[in-house]
């Protein structure tokens, strides 16, 4: 379910770039010590599986330019962390090897790198899988054992390698907080734990142990604050790791409600919760969804599967430990069913729906994207975009204040009213003697194409290229500003002005 009210931006306090950790102190150092010097205790063996069990990770990473859609930025390296699992497998962040055209790893105490291969990658919980093809890279290695969502207060252990240094770094920190957050990587909330640990680029990707056992990968920190970090935790990694046994990702489930808390007594009495009964209002179902046709506006959400909905909209996962309820949604596997108890004009109902669709298939404006080239259209000079978060933030790090309002509010507030809607923009024009007088015209949302209201860039290129009866192609902004071009020259000049702006193709490769 997504809240429509109380959403936080929090776009400039959360970097995942990557995490580190600062020195254990002067006891931890003689800790480490003596258990060096005593090789053959049982709690050095231990630790010692544990450490060679480490990978660091070298990452060169080539992201698209969105204002130039054809074009690449310039290739940036970077390093990260993982571990080694069972299934000869390198459990790491997404966005350690993000938009990457080259991975190297190298085993804890080893000088050698081994050439990488990735499995599979979960942006939404910023998650990915590696492998090395060359099987002596994993020679003495005992893979590290999951463990379970640790407690509040428990201490926790994280290895990693930040910057500083090239060898492995042990701390110790302990669990402050457990909830739904945002991850970084998606924008998208999410059960997250954090830590109190000091935080340097690196370590990301990293494992956090209790014990000898997983209890979560560390992603991201809060910056402007000391030591508040932030781990994905067991259940959503188990979750990753349960989707890809049949070969495939699939993601995590979106079931398309939008809802309000109903923590206001007036509206509880208004939609007729009792005393006893707790909820969320329903103020929208999203096109396509899976909710589509069986849950309605007015509708109270009272419980997920039989866990009961308070009117904040949280619920229970531990005894005394509450999260946002979506965690129960988020807890299924695309094509299972979700239950959910509703009151509906005074009476209970139970609405069985099938979890179809992943997370994110209803926005409006697509969430940052990784491994993807942008979609890009050219008609007579004209580029022509679908909006996407990637193209906001080709205005840089503070493009929540610098990129083009109108386009910004879409994103934080544009909601679908059909499916598979897109906002289309005409970013700019590549001046030539056909587009003459639109030289200055850029990032306009674009409504109608030769008077028909289009929905996606998909259907803006049918009317273009199907429209033969027209000796004009006319544009409309949502505004009513009309482009017209005259459909012989445009098709005339289109493979000149392609020459000479050096741009490959008319449109992207997702669209020929």
């Amino acid at each position: 379910m997504k809240h429509n009210i109380g959403e936080r931006h929090i776009n400039n306090l959360i970097s995942h770039v990557t995490i580190a950790f600062s020195p254990m102190g002067l006891f931890g150092s003689i800790l480490s010590g003596i258990l060096f010097i005593s090789g053959f205790s049982d709690i050095a063996l231990a630790k010692q599986h544990v450490r060679d069990a480490m990978v660091k990770i070298y990452a060169v990473q080539t992201e698209p330019y969105y204002y130039d859609p054809w074009s690449m930025n310039r290739s940036t390296s970077a390093s990260g962390s993982g571990c080694v699992i069972e299934g000869n497998r390198i459990l790491t962040n997404a966005h350690v090897i993000s938009d990457q055209s080259f991975v190297q790893v190298r085993r804890y105490g080893a000088p050698k790198k081994f050439k990488a291969r990735i499995i599979a990658v979960s942006h939404t919980a910023d998650l990915a899988l590696l492998t090395v093809d060359d099987p002596s890279f994993y020679k003495g290695i005992k893979p590290l054992a999951f463990g379970v969502l640790p407690e509040i207060q428990q201490e926790v252990y994280v290895y990693g390698f930040p910057e500083g240094g090239d060898t492995l770094s042990i701390t110790k920190g302990v669990v402050s907080r457990i909830e739904h957050d945002i991850y970084a990587h998606s924008s998208r909330a999410l059960l997250a734990v954090q830590i109190d640990a000091a935080i340097n680029s690196g370590n990301s990707g990293g494992p956090v142990l209790t014990g000898d056992s997983i209890s979560g990968v560390v992603m991201q920190f809060l910056e402007q604050s000391e030591n508040i970090g932030y781990m994905v935790p067991m259940p959503i990694v188990k979750h990753f790791l349960t989707d890809l046994k049949d070969g495939r990702h699939d993601g995590f489930p979106e079931d398309g409600i939008v809802v309000q808390s109903m923590e206001n007594d007036s509206m509880r009495k208004m939609y007729g919760l009792s005393k006893k009964q707790t909820g969320t209002l329903v103020v929208a179902v999203l096109p396509g969804s899976a909710a589509e046709g069986k849950v309605r506006p007015g509708d109270v959400i009272l419980a997920i599967d039989g866990h009961d909905i308070a009117d904040d909209g949280t619920a229970e996962f531990r005894p005394k430990e509450r999260t946002s309820a979506d965690y129960y949604t988020q807890l299924h596997q695309i094509g299972e069913t979700l239950e959910l108890t509703v009151l509906r004009d005074g009476r209970e109902h139970r609405v069985r729906i099938l979890l179809d669709k992943p997370a994110g298939f209803s926005d409006l404006v697509p969430r940052e994207r990784y491994d993807v080239r942008p979609t890009y259209y050219i008609y007579g000079g004209l580029i022509f975009i679908p909006l996407t978060q990637n193209y906001l933030m080709a205005w840089g790090r503070d493009w929540y204040s610098n990129a083009p309002r109108h386009l910004v509010a879409l994103f934080q507030h544009g909601r679908p009213t059909v499916e598979e809607e897109e906002v289309v923009v005409l970013s700019k024009a590549l001046p030539a003697e056909v587009n003459s007088g639109y030289h200055a015209l850029n990032d306009i949302q674009i409504a109608k194409v030769n008077g028909v209201k289009i929905h996606n860039l998909r259907e803006l290129i049918r009317i273009v290229e199907e429209d033969r009866d027209s000796a004009y192609v006319v544009f409309e902004s949502r505004q009513g500003l009309k482009i017209v071009l005259e459909q012989k020259l445009a098709e005339a000049g289109q493979a000149k002005i392609l020459r000479t702006y050096s741009v490959p193709a008319d449109r992207s490769a997702d669209l020929q």
